[in-house]
């Protein structure tokens, strides 16, 4: 495999995507690597209004779109997590978990990720009132007090969107006024349901088991002010966000809050070296000021390309023609059509026959599983079901009846669509690959650890931590991983005082909130 390509895109954000469209259409080799979820930042945000030409949509519809666009001209696209870069030389090196990959480009479009502001309580109540996805977890204020920390764009969004879970939104802003447009900001001004209290700030949230009491200070007065509750409540933190440059921050130059200094074409301090979107400098922080610079540094990278080619001799990787990709969400009713044609592709690489046994009771939700599963095991000779008596799950058998330690107590729907279809390549397909050392250090936990994962179909985190716990799961016969839909397990959410997901519950004890990658886990439960 030729992995030497004209340029390399590290962040599949609106900043890279546009770089790859502009790079690919320009007939470089291109590949984007993603950590997470190709769209960034803006994949969470149900309402984009304010983007060029474009009425109205979603982010995830915009940046899906944005990847078709860079496919169709020949861009590759990689979901694996960087662990180093080699940017000071004329050819550059990414090592990731899935290989080392070189190029004569290098585009850092690495974004950032929400600031913690680290007041007192903050993170011991993360998880348990304290939140920081209003799309992931509005749901669960469904009724109660939000407070909404911040007076920038998202914050004043945010708090809007709130509005349809909670009883009412307090915004509390450290200005005089909100930073953001006027525009956005007045939407949250004129909201009836909307309170807001200026120069203000947080000091500190605290309660029992979940949130419960959270005391303001006036800054310019210093007065103080108590809001408690014999409920629980919610504060939703929107800070801004901490540049992810962490990677590269000892080879290209940092301003002093971390972003990366770039020049008028978004070239860092090395040569061949760009940066674009959130991670950088910048004024205003928005999908339409990432795409700009995706362009500007793809235009500038394509005149410095041909001259190292030259100076090298150099060979890289031949531009490909577009294939589809086989990335499946669902759609109206179980799966529709399309999915049914891209999972046909996913199904011929399985190795071995899966037993999908399902357990069901008489509620609508067995019903719903019963449906699902009947539609599903029909797309491929190597899936069957059992219908068996029990709680509404469905867990994975190979066909000498050994359980595979996968589970799902939900109808896999919304993102966790994805999330049951690669829990099928691990189980009954060659795997997704991982590097030898991790896979040896999956391989020599010894304790029995039994791992659930609480989710919300509407959340964009929770399939991240669903698959790393299943394809660890996978890998070793003493763990075992499942997922549970939360709107069919109040009980869960009681028993555990879930306020944000995704939940990990490590042996019915230890409780873990946030997103976490297959590292993190691993150091967890090692």
């Amino acid at each position: 495999m030729n992995n030497f390509y004209d340029a390399i895109i590290v962040g599949g954000g609106p900043a890279g995507l546009s770089a790859a469209i502009y790079l690919a259409r320009a007939k470089f080799s291109v590949l984007v690597i993603e950590k997470e979820k190709i769209g960034g930042q803006i994949t969470i945000t149900s309402e984009v209004v304010n983007y060029p030409g474009v009425f109205k949509t979603s982010g995830q519809e915009l940046t899906d779109n944005m990847k078709k666009q860079a496919q169709s001209f020949g861009a590759e696209f990689m979901i694996a997590n960087v662990k180093q870069v080699k940017l000071e030389n004329d050819i550059k090196e990414i090592i990731c978990d899935k290989g080392t990959f070189k190029s004569v480009g290098v585009i850092l479009a690495t974004g950032s990720h929400p600031r913690k502001l680290g007041f007192t309580g903050e993170k011991e109540y993360q998880g348990r009132g304290v939140a920081y996805c209003a799309t992931c977890d509005g749901e669960f204020f469904s009724g109660k007090d939000i407070f909404v920390i911040g007076g920038g764009f998202a914050a004043a969004e945010e708090a809007v969107f709130l509005t349809k879970y909670g009883r009412k939104v307090t915004i509390i802003v450290r200005e005089d006024d909100f930073t953001c447009a006027k525009g956005v900001a007045q939407k949250a001004k004129d909201h009836p349901n909307i309170d807001i209290h200026y120069n203000t700030e947080i000091v500190e949230a605290s309660g029992d088991v979940s949130l419960k009491k959270a005391i303001f200070k006036n800054n310019k007065t210093n007065e103080t002010w108590t809001y408690e509750t014999d409920d629980t409540f919610g504060i939703f933190v929107f800070a801004g966000y901490e540049p992810a440059t962490a990677l590269f921050k000892d080879q290209v130059k940092l301003n002093e809050t971390n972003n990366l200094v770039v020049d008028q074409n978004q070239k860092t301090n090395l040569d061949g070296v760009y940066g674009a979107g959130d991670v950088c400098v910048k004024e205003l922080r928005q999908v339409v000021t990432a795409v700009s610079d995706g362009a500007t540094s793809a235009t500038a990278l394509e005149k410095y390309i041909p001259k190292i080619i030259s100076k090298h001799g150099l060979k890289t990787k031949k531009q490909t023609a577009h294939v589809e990709e086989t990335s499946v969400e669902n759609s109206d009713g179980f799966i529709s059509e399309e999915i049914k044609q891209q999972l046909t592709q996913i199904f011929s690489k399985l190795e071995r026959n899966l037993v999908i046994k399902c357990s069901l009771d008489n509620s609508t939700f067995s019903d719903e599983i019963k449906l699902f599963i009947e539609e599903f095991s029909s797309l491929s000779d190597r899936i069957s079901y059992q219908l068996l008596e029990g709680e509404p799950a469905m867990d994975f058998y190979d066909e000498d009846d050994n359980y595979l330690n996968v589970s799902f107590h939900a109808v896999p729907g919304g993102h966790e669509f994805n999330s049951f279809i690669i829990a099928i390549y691990n189980t009954a397909g060659p795997k997704q690959p991982l590097d030898k050392e991790l896979i040896d250090t999956i391989n020599n936990i010894n304790n029995k650890i039994d791992i659930k994962v609480l989710v919300s179909l509407s959340c964009t985190m929770c399939p991240d931590v669903v698959m790393a716990t299943q394809r660890i799961a996978s890998q070793n016969k003493n763990i075992t991983a499942s997922m549970y839909d939360l709107a069919h397990y109040p009980k869960l959410k009681e028993q555990y005082n879930v306020m944000s997901v995704p939940c990990m519950i490590i042996n019915d004890k230890d409780v873990y909130f946030g997103k976490k990658d297959i590292n993190e886990i691993i150091d967890i439960i090692k």
